[in-house]
């Protein structure tokens, strides 16, 4: 069995918890911006209320299957949402979802 080096464990460790926290910050700056183009008709945050639902602290599921319905046009008479749910990926609509479903809507 090999050792390493004294010190060199807890280095290694270090370095891979510094690299999961980039990657985390990453994703989440990843999914600021996907959802800035959200605030446009649905507010910062997706907290606007009005002719246009609100976003935030709404059931991830049910987001989800609605952001999945507009992309598969499954849901007639919409004006813009199927087109703009058509620029993401499954994954990202997914993400989108959860990510204001963590938003509280005060």
């Amino acid at each position: 069995m090999r050792y390493l080096p004294p010190g060199l464990g807890r280095g290694l460790v270090a370095s891979l918890a510094l690299l999961a926290a980039a990657a985390t910050h990453a994703d989440d700056l990843q999914i600021e911006v996907m959802a800035g183009g959200c605030a446009n008709c649905h507010g910062t945050d997706g907290r606007l209320s009005g002719a246009v639902p609100p976003l935030a602290g709404r059931d991830q599921a049910l987001l989800e299957s609605r952001l999945l319905a507009f992309k598969h046009e499954e849901v007639p008479g919409t004006t813009i949402m199927d087109r703009i749910a058509k620029g993401f990926s499954d994954e990202e609509l997914a993400a989108l979802a959860e990510h204001y479903a963590t938003l509280a809507n005060d």
